[in-house]
């Protein structure tokens, strides 16, 4: 039978099944292909905290939607078009995310007595018409699974663990998607498992023939690449991208990177890919503990190695104490925060944006640093690479801030030039005559980084406070008050090197939609259409948070109401409002999940009605 061809500018599809089920390898599989097709996407994984939740149960449903198209994309989508439920409980935890008249890909075979009851099902709710609504398609996946690899006698389980390549391959042949890349994956991935390699590939290609023969589809959709900028381009996760960040800085300074981090979701990935990369000067170190990662990397940092920690949740409060000795010592450090659900060990597997109060003030006494809010996940490289770069020339320790939304995420990221990558120059002290640890640069007040064991450059470091320019330890009252108010001085200063931030929109108007971090898509898709509305309402979105750029002020001076979602209770808002003397309006969302566009869409024709 002859199947529709259907053009579409976009799609939404949701992979959900038990966390076992495989449903962030399909998503990520089917990414990549889409990548690799030239259409522009984002990505939202969505797991649960633990490890292995039993089977069949609400909590345990793991999810993985993909919004591609050949226009821009900047959210995973609000809701989807095609859901593909594994089992009664992910079907049941994300129908609320479907649209009316969208597509349901149901796996006939999860849907038992017992997996209905664990669910919470009275009657199978693909027999008794409450699907009405949807375009629903009952699949016999973990049947057609078996009989496709039933030649090979693999047990039950390696053959169960198979049926999310034939849930793959189906959604290949609906949107018009090749099988070869995920085949040279599987290839690669389970090169030491012949058998895994051969029933892997024959399941996905059985989904993939299922869709081309079976009479249930009427139609299959092609979405067309998008017109990106021209470029080279590859899939990338926010984890992925600062850890590519961190190595592009190490490289263009010339220095050793050495990262000292304890493992801690979501923030461990980024530890996981610098370790891939011992070849480009890279030492990682698997800490005890979280000040153990800390110190370790204030230590690479005195030796004259770029010094980087990561961490997430309550990690960042285990580093406070060192974060503290890193600014009294001066030297360039750079603590990576990849935010997440709290407080305590909280929702470890969902985004958050509530460290920021403590990423500014987070410390015993007026302890300065410089923090940056990467706002993409490709955006992640930019912020880490800027965050090396300021942590050097200032000499002083950088928050960098992501979130398990950004982290986790996956776009499009077009491979900059390296030529276009801002210099990166690293001087160290060598002049032994009228050495002081403590004199500075004029300009940036950054103390000399004098490398331990040079003879002639010998002097002592440590959490005590220090004699201005000698460096010896000095409990006088009046230098205290003076090295507190430099140290102040040297980070507020940092405002002058930075760019002026840009606006989106109309330079004036009525609305100001000012955001921060991982609400970046969602403001700019909500801005964008109500844009088109006829509204005047404008986008500012914060990479630097300590200092704000310089024009941040006079900006919001231009605008009759200022807006301000984040996914606290309005932490931005108070900064916003004690600096710059502004009322702000707050919207604020503290489920794990981040904005949906329409949710700020509704807030703005609310301010503008």
């Amino acid at each position: 039978m002859v199947k529709d061809l259907k053009n579409l500018d976009e799609v939404t599809i949701r992979f959900a099944g038990d966390s076992g089920d495989g449903m962030q390898l399909t998503g990520s599989q089917f990414t990549t292909t889409t990548a690799l097709l030239g259409n522009d996407l984002s990505t939202l994984p969505d797991y649960p905290a633990e490890i292995r939740a039993p089977a069949g149960t609400l909590f345990g449903v793991s999810g993985f939607q993909i919004h591609f198209g050949s226009k821009e994309i900047s959210t995973p989508g609000d809701t989807c078009d095609v859901l593909v439920a594994m089992n009664p409980a992910a079907l049941k935890v994300n129908l609320r995310s479907l649209r009316d008249g969208g597509i349901i890909i149901a796996n006939r075979d999860g849907f038992n007595d017992k997996n209905l009851k664990l669910a919470g099902y009275d009657k199978n709710p693909l027999d008794d018409g409450s699907l009405e609504k949807f375009q629903l398609h009952s699949v016999d996946i973990t049947k057609l699974t078996t009989l496709a690899i039933r030649e090979l006698n693999l047990s039950t389980k390696v053959v169960e663990r198979s049926k999310n390549f034939f849930a793959l391959g189906m959604m290949y042949w609906m949107f018009s998607r090749p099988l070869e890349s995920s085949i040279k994956w599987i290839q690669e991935k389970f090169k030491k498992s012949p058998e895994i390699v051969d029933a892997n590939i024959r399941v996905l290609k059985a989904g993939y023939n299922f869709g081309e023969t079976t009479e249930i589809f009427l139609a299959r959709y092609e979405v067309k690449a998008a017109e990106l900028h021209p470029g080279r381009y590859r899939s990338m996760t926010g984890n992925e991208a600062t850890a590519w960040g961190l190595l592009a800085a190490s490289a263009k300074s010339g220095l050793d990177l050495f990262l000292g981090s304890y493992p801690i979701t979501p923030a461990s990935e980024i530890l996981h890919e610098l370790s891939h990369h011992k070849n480009f000067r890279v030492k990682t170190y698997q800490a005890e503990d979280e000040i153990a990662g800390i110190t370790s990397a204030i230590g690479a940092s005195y030796g004259g190695a770029i010094g980087i920690t990561t961490t997430s949740g309550p990690g960042l409060a285990l580093k406070t104490e060192a974060m503290g000795l890193a600014v009294m010592l001066e030297l360039p450090l750079v603590i990576v925060n990849v935010q997440r659900g709290g407080p305590s060990t909280g929702l470890p597997t969902k985004t958050e944006q509530a460290d920021l109060l403590q990423a500014v003030h987070g410390r015993n006494s007026e302890a300065p640093i410089p923090v940056i809010a990467s706002c993409t996940p490709a955006g992640c490289f930019d912020a880490a690479y800027e965050a090396v770069r300021i942590a050097l020339k200032y000499m002083t320790p950088v928050i960098l801030l992501t979130d398990g939304y950004l982290a986790n995420g996956a776009e499009p990221w077009l491979i900059p030039d390296v030529n276009s990558l801002q210099d990166i120059d690293v001087k160290f002290h060598t002049d032994t005559k009228n050495f002081f640890p403590y004199s500075r640069d004029e300009k940036t007040l950054s103390r000399p980084w004098a490398i331990p064991g040079t003879p002639g450059l010998e002097h002592r470091i440590g959490g005590l406070e220090k004699e201005h320019i000698t460096g010896n330890v000095s409990y006088d009252a009046e230098n205290h008050d003076f090295m507190v108010n430099l140290r102040h001085q040297k980070i507020e200063g940092i405002a002058n090197d930075l760019p002026d931030a840009i606006i989106e929109g109309d330079n004036t108007g009525d609305l100001l939609v000012v955001g921060w971090g991982g609400t970046y898509g969602a403001i700019k898709t909500a801005v964008q259409k109500k844009r088109i509305e006829g509204k005047s309402v404008s986008h500012l979105h914060l990479k630097y948070i300590n200092p704000f750029q310089k024009n941040i002020g006079d900006i919001l001076k231009k605008f009759k109401y200022i807006l301000v979602p984040e996914l606290n209770l309005g932490q931005l808002s108070q900064l916003l409002q004690a600096k710059y003397l502004i009322p702000v309006i707050k919207l604020n969302k503290v489920q794990g999940l981040p904005f949906k566009a329409n949710e700020i869409e509704a807030k703005i024709d609310d301010i503008l009605r």
